[in-house]
């Protein structure tokens, strides 16, 4: 049995941060698929195309990694996907406690778990806004993001 997990996110743009989770999560799954949710009532910074890309180049060696787009519910997609497990990371006790009643909701609707990986101590302060900010304000990514983000500029 492949063990398969969706990490679904944003990704407006993906960061270091990103990276690590899905790097780390390579190598605990058979497949990591980074789903990259669509939401009509969020403003974007990048397209949904350059979303894709910039992830599909960051991880073109990791074969391990597949990058989809969806609409709806996580829980959907796994069951179409056929994947068992959904991933997140975790920066701060923010972000956990709002991850958790995610999970919670999640498992109470279907029997998917969810797998939390901690940050890397060196990527935890970086966020998609915090990068956007930068970006913004014409400022230097390059230690923040991958560099198929970097080249996009």
């Amino acid at each position: 049995m492949n063990r398969r997990a969706i990490f679904p996110g944003s990704f407006d743009p993906i960061t270091n941060g990103h990276f690590d989770i899905i790097t780390r999560g390579a190598s605990l799954f058979d497949e990591v698929i980074v789903a990259i949710g669509v939401n009509a009532e969020k403003k974007y910074m990048f397209s949904l195309e350059d979303r894709k890309r910039f992830i599909e180049e960051a991880f073109k060696h990791e074969p391990k990694v597949k990058v989809i787009t969806y609409h709806g519910l996580t829980i959907d997609l796994c069951k179409k996907e056929k994947a068992d497990f959904i991933l997140r990371g975790l920066r701060n006790p923010a972000d956990f406690e709002f991850e958790k009643a995610i999970a919670h909701t999640n498992r109470v609707m279907s029997k998917i778990e969810t797998v939390f990986l901690l940050t890397a101590a060196r990527t935890s302060f970086i966020s998609s806004s915090i990068v956007r900010d930068v970006l913004r304000n014409g400022g230097d990514v390059s230690k923040l993001v991958p560099e198929s983000v970097q080249v996009h500029k």
